[in-house]
């Protein structure tokens, strides 16, 4: 029989003592169960012990967390977190350097538990931290261990940010500023700046002043690439939290630097592997470098304005300068006028070079084309949107130049008027011209070319021809499957291939998936892993440390029984996208996460997809051992392309003939049936 629901079989664990086997039952209160297991083993003050996992993270067990506690699990008994906290602030005073340092590691590892972390700030330990950075002038291991206690205690978000006094803040950039010191704790202290500066617009303000962009530079070219990603890290952050002013203000600076450059040549095309946060931070500033034209690209043309008018006439003067070879100031005022109008008449409808010697009608408009160019790029490169938190699709040949918009404009600009030639285009065809070059470009945009050389050079072999080529293949496949015949054979074969979906998908959830942990103060946290057991009947999951990629399922502390899952919530219905106190959630976000509920619908595990690839597969698989449909979009493009290749295999033999869309008419019977033919007179 199994045990009820409200029991669950565990194992406690004493240093120096048998292990006991229990039941505990989750009714019963946690004072008594502790009661029970001192009593088991003679010891007095049952208020002075606590339980605890004792593997993974060892979070303290406490009448809010223990619905968590799973069948199987091995908890240890240890001293409460009162206890505990009491004793370590106690040891962190004290003036043996031995005992303050074992003090202050034991810390940073407790800190990382809510209830510890509790009550140790209640005891005003935060103060002491705050005193051995301030007073001390230790920069090895003990310092190391106070920073790593301070990030830890800052993350439960007891306390504000803005509480910190500027002689620690400055104490902090030191660490930064420093050259001869640990790289753990310039890490650590890159790491504290980045969480501190979009708190509050004081601490940008002294954060910005006492890091200057050359020493942020200095540390992303170190080799160190943990203290590269943290460096990263904070500019990202000052970027997000400066003004528009100063965020181009620190563009240009970076830019004169060549920031770009060295991001192209030694992050994007180092021999390491570029992990998920650098990807993030490159795509960031991306979208921070491309959005300082957003107001340029909501300025209409004001015709009083000196400064564009005068850009207009060097334009028009670039345009043709080689059209007369007789100098303009031989001419008189009326003429010299009846000629710059002639040429911006000539200017706005044509490309100016090439299309010069053409007939008005197939002449392409240069200014609008231009203009709805550039409107084609803004939307394509989404300037004006705001930043994805989790987004990590950045182009690598942005970062080859430092003007790429105005560089990619050129190469286009030729696309269209090429385009334009090639569809022997006149003033009617405009839109379907632009519609073409749109598809040209977000087909080779796709193809992520590494330099905007490549990019021309595949734009280019993208002709008017191939277009047509790859619209009429799609034509083709889509009126194939339209066929009575085919659509038929389709059904036949869906649930076979549907099945076949079903198989990956689960097989997807049993290599496991790397997830992060999102704050509503950092973008990303802490990592967890989570994948399926072999046999498909319980989830595994648990904190693993930064570069892990795929950890044994052994490792893995936390179980969920697919007998317990009860329902898979998406988007805005999932608990921790309700929980976030800012309000205007990331619509990114809310199109990555979903959550499992479980254990009679009171408990969720909460997730945030890397990539909408991965939701769509874990949602996907959950629903599968949840017994649902797949409903994923993923599901449906990987039925089509699964249908589109069993479907060709079948009708291969068909090539070339036509698919009537009913089929032939059944003949009329036979007038008897006296056509059977006699074996009897065989060949002997």
């Amino acid at each position: 029989m199994p045990p009820p629901k409200d029991v669950v079989k565990i194992a406690i664990q004493m240093v120096g003592a048998i292990p006991q086997l229990i039941e505990l039952q989750q009714s019963k209160p946690l004072a008594s169960v502790l009661k029970d297991v001192c009593d088991a083993w003679s010891l007095p003050n049952a208020e002075r012990y606590a339980l605890q996992y004792a593997d993974g993270r060892q979070t303290y067990i406490t009448e809010s967390n223990r619905r968590d506690i799973k069948n199987g699990s091995i908890l240890r008994l240890t001293t409460s977190p009162d206890q505990e906290a009491q004793r370590l602030y106690t040891g962190i005073q004290s003036k043996n350097v031995d005992v303050k340092t074992d003090s202050l590691k034991k810390l940073a590892g407790l800190s990382q538990d809510v209830t510890f972390a509790q009550e140790f700030i209640s005891r005003n330990g935060l103060k002491q931290i705050y005193s051995i950075v301030e007073e001390g002038n230790d920069t090895g291991e003990m310092l190391a261990h106070t920073l790593k206690a301070f990030t830890e205690l800052m993350e439960h978000d007891f306390v504000s940010w803005e509480n910190l006094s500027t002689v620690f803040i400055k104490k902090i950039v030191s660490y930064v500023n420093m050259n001869a010191v640990d790289a753990s704790i310039q890490q650590l202290s890159l790491s504290i700046l980045e969480n501190m500066v979009p708190t509050s617009r004081l601490l940008f303000e002294l954060v910005k002043k006492e890091v200057t962009l050359d020493r942020l530079l200095t540390h992303l070219q170190a080799t160190n690439a943990e203290l590269q990603l943290k460096a990263m890290a904070l500019l990202i952050a000052l970027l997000l939290s400066a003004t528009d002013a100063e965020r181009r203000e620190m563009m240009d600076y970076l830019r004169e630097k060549n920031l770009r450059q060295f991001i192209h040549k030694n992050i994007i095309h180092s021999s390491e592997p570029l992990g998920d946060e650098m990807a993030h931070y490159l795509y960031v500033l991306q979208s921070v470098s491309l959005n300082l034209c957003e107001h340029r690209m909501k300025t209409s043309m004001d015709p009083y304005s000196q400064e564009q008018r005068d850009l207009l006439q060097s334009l028009r003067q670039t345009a043709f300068e080689s059209e007369s070879e007789v100098p303009t100031g031989s001419f008189s005022t009326e003429r010299r006028r009846s000629l710059c109008a002639k040429e911006f008449r000539k200017l706005g409808f044509m490309f100016v070079l090439e299309n010069s010697s053409r007939e008005d009608k197939h002449e392409c408009p240069f200014a609008r084309s231009s203009i709805q160019l550039t409107l084609i790029l803004c939307e394509i490169l989404h300037i004006g949107e705001p930043c994805s938190e989790t987004a990590q699709a950045f182009y690598p040949m942005f970062f080859g130049q430092d003007h790429f918009f105005e560089e990619l404009f050129c190469i286009c600009i030729q696309l269209v008027n090429k385009t334009w030639k090639e569809m022997r285009a006149t003033q009617e065809d405009f839109d379907k011209v632009m519609q073409v070059v749109r598809e040209q470009i977000t087909r080779t945009l796709s193809l992520k070319p590494t330099s905007l050389e490549l990019f021309k050079t595949r734009v280019n072999a993208l002709n008017y021809s191939e277009i047509l080529k790859l619209r009429q293949t799609e034509r083709l496949h889509q009126e194939e499957t339209l066929a009575v015949p085919v659509l038929e054979l389709r059904e036949k074969l869906k649930p076979e291939l549907l099945e076949l979906i079903r198989q990956q998908r689960l097989l997807h959830l049993c290599e496991g998936t790397l997830f992060r942990k999102i704050s509503s103060r950092r973008r990303q946290d802490k990592l967890w892993y989570c994948r399926l057991s072999p046999n498909h009947k319980v989830l595994h999951y648990g904190d693993v440390e930064e570069g892990v990629q795929s950890p044994p399922i052994e490792s893995l502390p936390e179980k969920i029984p697919v007998a317990d899952m009860k329902m898979l919530l998406v988007g805005k219905e999932c608990p921790h996208t309700k929980e976030k106190s800012s309000g205007k959630q990331n619509k990114d976000v809310l199109e990555l996460a979903f959550s499992i509920v479980h254990d009679m619908e009171e408990y969720c595990l909460n997730f945030i997809a890397p990539t909408r690839y991965e939701f769509c597969l874990w949602t996907d698989g959950l629903n599968v051992l949840l017994g649902k449909e797949m409903t994923s979009e993923r599901t449906q493009t990987d039925l089509d392309v699964l249908l589109s290749m069993e479907l060709k295999l079948r009708l291969l033999d068909l090539e070339n003939v036509s698919i009537p869309d009913n089929p032939p008419p059944v003949p009329k019977p036979p007038s008897n049936l006296n056509f059977c033919y006699d074996f009897s007179h065989a060949e002997q």
